[in-house]
C-alpha cells in the first residue's frame, strides 16, 4: 500500500467516524425519546386506570364535581365547532343570567381539539382522554426542554422530566383538575422566552411564543400567570447571579417580548375584556387565600396518592386533596436538597454555575411566597406576616391562590435534579449518589387516583324525550338543582350538547365561578329559597317541618325566574351523594308542585 494510499483510508475513516458519531448520538437520543414517551404513558394510564374502567360511569372520588365541569366545557366547545356561538358566554347555565368563562378556565382549545372524540364518544369518555394524555404529555414535555437544551445526560432529563410531570403537586391536580394536569405548554413556553434572546429571529420567534401564550391562557389563565411570573424571576436571578448578555441580544430579546405581546394581544383581546370587563366578571378570588397557603410542614409531608400515602403516613395539611401542591416528604425534600448543592458545586464551565443559581434562588423565592401572606404551621395559623401579605391586593396576584406557587418550586426542583445528575460522572461514587436518589422519591412514587361508579344520564335526557316537555332553549329544571357539590343535572346538559343536533335545554344555576353581591368572586349564583331547601334535603337529610302557601309561593317565584316550569328528579341511582335521599326530595317537591308524572326514568312535575 502506498503512503497516498494509507493517507487515503485514514481520511476515509476519519471522516466516516465523523459521520458515525452524530448517528450513534441520534440513535441514543432517539431511544431515550420512545423511553420517556413509554414511561409517562404507562404511569397516566397508571393514575387515570380507575376511569378507564368505564368512562361513562366512573368518576373521581375526590374531585367529581370538577370533572363535571370539564365533561361540560368540553361538550361546550366541541357544540360550538357545529354551531359557532360564543365560547366566553352561555345563558345555558345560570338561566337566565349566564355564565361568563372567560373568568373560568374554559379550556375552549382542548375542547376544539377534543370535539371529535366528544361528539362521538362522549364527554366523559373525551375527558378521561384529555386527562391521560395531559397527564403523559407534560413530563414528555420537560424531557424534551430538559434534553435539548439544558443536560447532556438522556438519564438525567427523563429522570428531571418524570419528576416535573408526576410530583405529588401534579399529581393531587390530577383529581379532575384538567387546567393543571395540561401542563405541556409550560415547558415549551420557557424553552420560546429563552429563544427571544437570539439575534436576527426576533419577530419569527415572538410569532412563535404569542400563539402558544394564547393556546396556554385556553388552557389556565392561571398557569399562565406563574409561567410568566417564574420566567421574570428566573431571568432577574440570572443576573445578578452574574450572567451578562451582549447587547444585540438584548435588542433581540426586547423585539421579540414586544411580538410576543402584541400576537397574544391580538389573538385575547375579546377573552381578556370579558374577563376584566365583560358581563359575569368579578374581582379577587371566591377562595380565601390564607386557607390555600401552603402550610410550613407540608413541604416535608407525604401526599395521600403516593406509595407512603396508601400506607398510611400522608400529612392532611392541605385544605383539600387536590391542593396538596408541595409534599416532597423528607426523603424527597432531603433529594432535592442535595441536588441544589450539587448543581452549585465549582465546575469550569461558569455559565452551567450560574444558571444553577438562578434556578436555587428562584425556588426558594417561590417556596416563601407559597405560605402565603400569613405564616401556618402544623395546621395552625399564626399571625405572622409573609412577603406575598405585600402582593395579596395586587392585580393578578388577587386573583391567584399562593399555595400553588409550589407547583413553581416542583418544576424548578425537578431541574436542579436533572442539572445535579447530568453531573454524576464527575463524582467518586456516582452509583451510590443515584441509589440514594431513587431511595429519596420512593415514597412519592403516585398511587392510582381514587374513582367510583357514578349514575347514568337518565334515559329521558339521553333519548331525547325531554324534548316532548321543553323545546331547546327553554329551561328545564333537575331536582336538586345543579351545583359544585351536586353536579349532575350539569350532566344532563352536557350529554344533550354532544349527542344529536347539538340543541339543548338551559338550566338553573350551575358549577361555575361567578360574581357575588359585592362584585367579588363566588361559586355558582347568590342562592334561591328552592335551591337552598333542596340542597339542604340532598345534601344535609333536613326539612322544612312544614311545606306553607308561603313556601309554595317562594318555590313558584323561582321557577318564574329561571324561566322553567318542568321540574325533573330522576331515580336514585348510585354515586351520588343524595342518592340515599332521593325520597325525602321526592316527597319535598310533591308537597311543593302536588303529585308528579312518571316519565321513562324520572319523576316529572309541570308546574302551570
Amino acid at each position: 500500500m502506498t503512503q497516498q494510499d494509507s493517507a487515503g483510508t485514514v481520511d476515509s475513516a476519519a471522516r466516516a467516524g465523523t459521520r458515525t458519531q452524530p448517528e450513534t448520538d441520534r440513535h441514543r437520543r432517539r431511544r431515550a425519546d420512545i423511553l420517556m414517551a413509554a414511561l409517562a404513558l404507562v404511569f397516566a394510564g397508571w393514575l387515570t386506570g380507575g376511569l378507564w374502567i368505564g368512562p361513562n360511569h366512573r368518576a373521581m372520588t375526590v374531585n367529581a364535581s370538577d370533572q363535571a365541569l370539564f365533561e361540560w366545557l368540553l361538550a361546550y366547545a366541541a357544540d360550538g365547532l357545529r354551531h359557532g356561538h360564543d365560547p366566553f358566554w352561555t345563558t345555558l347555565l345560570n338561566a337566565p343570567n349566564g355564565v361568563n368563562f372567560a373568568v373560568n378556565t374554559a379550556v375552549t382549545v382542548l375542547g376544539w381539539v377534543f370535539a371529535p372524540v366528544t361528539l362521538l364518544l362522549g364527554p366523559p369518555v373525551a375527558f378521561t382522554v384529555a386527562l391521560t394524555f395531559g397527564i403523559a404529555a407534560t413530563p414528555v414535555a420537560w424531557y424534551l426542554l430538559l434534553s435539548r437544551t439544558l443536560v447532556r445526560s438522556p438519564a438525567a432529563a427523563i429522570v428531571g422530566g418524570l419528576f416535573c410531570g408526576f410530583a405529588p403537586g401534579l399529581v393531587s391536580h390530577a383529581n379532575a383538575h384538567l387546567n393543571f394536569a395540561s401542563g405541556y405548554l409550560v415547558p415549551f413556553i420557557v424553552w420560546r422566552v429563552m429563544q427571544l434572546r437570539r439575534p436576527g429571529h426576533a419577530v419569527r420567534n415572538g410569532l412563535i411564543l404569542g400563539p402558544l401564550v394564547a393556546v396556554q391562557y385556553s388552557l389556565g389563565g392561571e398557569t399562565l400567570f406563574f409561567t410568566a411570573l417564574a420566567c421574570a424571576v428566573f431571568l432577574g436571578f440570572l443576573l445578578l447571579a452574574g450572567h451578562r448578555e451582549p447587547g444585540a441580544h438584548l435588542v433581540a430579546f426586547t423585539k421579540g417580548l414586544a411580538t410576543t405581546a402584541l400576537t397574544a394581544f391580538v389573538l385575547l383581546a375579546y377573552p381578556l375584556w370579558m374577563q376584566f370587563f365583560g358581563p359575569g366578571s368579578y374581582h379577587g378570588t371566591g377562595f380565601d387565600q390564607i386557607t390555600h397557603s401552603e402550610d410550613l410542614m407540608a413541604y416535608g409531608a407525604f401526599p395521600r396518592r403516593s406509595l407512603a400515602g396508601v400506607l398510611g403516613l400522608d400529612g392532611r395539611l392541605a385544605p383539600n386533596p387536590t391542593e396538596e401542591n408541595s409534599f416532597f416528604g423528607v426523603p424527597a425534600l432531603l433529594v432535592g436538597i442535595g441536588a441544589a448543592v450539587l448543581a452549585l458545586r465549582p465546575t469550569q464551565d461558569l455559565a452551567r454555575r450560574t444558571l444553577a443559581r438562578a434556578v436555587v434562588a428562584s425556588a426558594l423565592l417561590f417556596a416563601v411566597l407559597s405560605l402565603g401572606p400569613r405564616l401556618k404551621f402544623d395546621r395552625h395559623r399564626t399571625d405572622f406576616p409573609l412577603p406575598y401579605a405585600l402582593l395579596r391586593h395586587v392585580p393578578l396576584f388577587d386573583s391567584a391562590l399562593p399555595g400553588r406557587l409550589a407547583l413553581i418550586v416542583t418544576a424548578l426542583v425537578g431541574i436542579l435534579l436533572a442539572l445535579s445528575l447530568d453531573r454524576l460522572p464527575e463524582l467518586k461514587h456516582p452509583r451510590l449518589v443515584a441509589a440514594a436518589v431513587a431511595i429519596g422519591v420512593l415514597p412519592i412514587v403516585p398511587a392510582p387516583l381514587l374513582t367510583m361508579d357514578r349514575s347514568p344520564v337518565p334515559h329521558f335526557i339521553s333519548s331525547g324525550r325531554w324534548r316532548e316537555y321543553v323545546r331547546p332553549g327553554q329551561t328545564l329544571i333537575p331536582a336538586p338543582l345543579p351545583s359544585d357539590w351536586i353536579p349532575d343535572g350539569q350532566r344532563w346538559q352536557a350529554a344533550a350538547l354532544a349527542s344529536g343536533d347539538g340543541a339543548t335545554f338551559r338550566i338553573p344555576a350551575g358549577f361555575f365561578l361567578g360574581p357575588d353581591s359585592n362584585g367579588r368572586g363566588r361559586i355558582g349564583p347568590l342562592p334561591r329559597w328552592t335551591t337552598t331547601t333542596l340542597a339542604t334535603a340532598a345534601l344535609a337529610g333536613e326539612r322544612p317541618l312544614a311545606i306553607t302557601p308561603v313556601m309554595q309561593a317562594e318555590a313558584r317565584a323561582d321557577l318564574r325566574y329561571w324561566g322553567g316550569n318542568v321540574v325533573v328528579l330522576p331515580d336514585g341511582g348510585y354515586g351520588n351523594r343524595w342518592s340515599r335521599r332521593h325520597d325525602l326530595l321526592l316527597q319535598i317537591l310533591t308537597e311543593l308542585f302536588g303529585p308528579p308524572t312518571r316519565v321513562d326514568d324520572v319523576w316529572l312535575w309541570r308546574v302551570t
